[in-house]
């Protein structure tokens, strides 16, 4: 599928980058890595006047940790990044655990963490070709009024499907944004919006610069486990990112747990704050997944159906606190 014509700016900071958001408004797309929106404006889902490539702004691809101050990533550090460092893999493991089950190695070489951050909402009825979509009448997505998976409602449903999201929740993470009038930090779980076409808070000209992890975060241990067709290339049709830290007897001091795949937004699952303090029950963890199946509410979005997702998302819930609990592995 060809492209339609467009122009393309490479902004070499970011003070350019947002003067250019200023200037052209809604023509404009913003676009990193690609990986994502480029098969989408094949598709005819996008149709920018001018592309805006990040690529070249050097100030935001970093990683950096300060003992007070926490972990930092730029916006722009590339997946491969987050999945070859050792202090990521040794501090923040639930993080390190997700980024690897991105895409394949290519794909991580190119897409970065803000883009997997600002991935659009997919959907059955939305990630396909035009003639598809015409053929159909459009969703209310895009080109139409009514959203074929909930026919009744006036909001879209298409689910969130990044995979560092939910890790980065887990995290307590909180989210930096740079705009024309003022940069602001706001927690990551402000960021998100749970209406598939608002998807997030952030402004059309503002550009996410980076992501921050308070340092109490640090030597959490921390689980990620995925479910997908393909395992080396596919996104989530449900994903269960979980992080503990526990006392030297083995009780959980904290715990948290967070959805990707099911919603239009990632989740929070509330119910975990009942295992601080407690050591090992059972009952506990079962009570978490249970939740967890209320909090994550899959439709008929995906290739998968609903009620085997919601299924998968209790199982994935009660395995990775069984693990993390019991035994203190951080594995996918």
């Amino acid at each position: 599928m060809s492209m339609p014509p467009f122009d393309v700016m490479r902004p070499r900071t970011l003070d350019a980058a947002l003067e250019a958001l200023g200037r052209y408004g809604a023509d404009i797309q913003m676009v990193a890595g690609g990986t994502d929106l480029i098969p989408s404006i094949k598709q005819g889902l996008f149709a920018p006047h001018f592309l805006l490539d990040l690529k070249a702004i050097q100030e935001l691809d970093f990683v950096r940790f300060d003992a007070e101050g926490g972990l930092e990533i730029g916006a722009l550090s590339r997946i491969t990044t987050l999945v070859e460092s050792p202090l990521i893999a040794k501090y923040f493991p639930v993080l390190h655990a997700a980024a690897k089950t991105i895409a394949s190695p290519l794909l991580r070489n190119m897409g970065t963490l803000g883009g997997n951050l600002c991935l659009d909402t997919r959907c059955l009825y939305y990630n396909q070709s035009g003639f598809w979509r015409e053929a159909l009448g459009g969703c209310i997505k895009k080109d139409g009024t009514i959203c074929h998976v909930a026919p009744g409602s006036d909001v879209c449903w298409a689910v969130f499907s990044g995979d560092t999201a939910p890790a980065l929740l887990t995290l307590d993470a909180t989210v930096r944004l740079a705009g024309p009038r003022a940069q602001r930090e706001i927690p990551l779980a402000e960021f998100y919006v749970n209406d598939g076409m608002v998807r997030m808070t952030k402004a059309r000209d503002e550009i996410v610069t980076a992501v921050r992890i308070p340092a109490s975060r640090g030597g959490w241990t921390g689980i990620y486990k995925k479910l997908r067709i393909r395992q080396s290339i596919d996104y989530p049709l449900a994903g269960v990112a979980v992080a503990m830290q526990k006392d030297s007897e083995g009780n959980c001091r904290e715990a948290r747990v967070a959805l990707t795949g099911a919603n239009p937004a990632p989740k929070l699952v509330k119910a975990a704050e009942v295992l601080r303090g407690q050591a090992y029950n059972a009952e506990l963890v079962e009570q978490v997944a249970h939740d967890a199946v209320r909090t994550g509410k899959p439709l008929r979005t995906s290739a998968s159906t609903p009620e085997y997702r919601r299924n998968i998302i209790k199982v994935f819930v009660r395995r990775a606190l069984q693990d993390l609990w019991m035994n203190g592995k951080s594995t996918i």
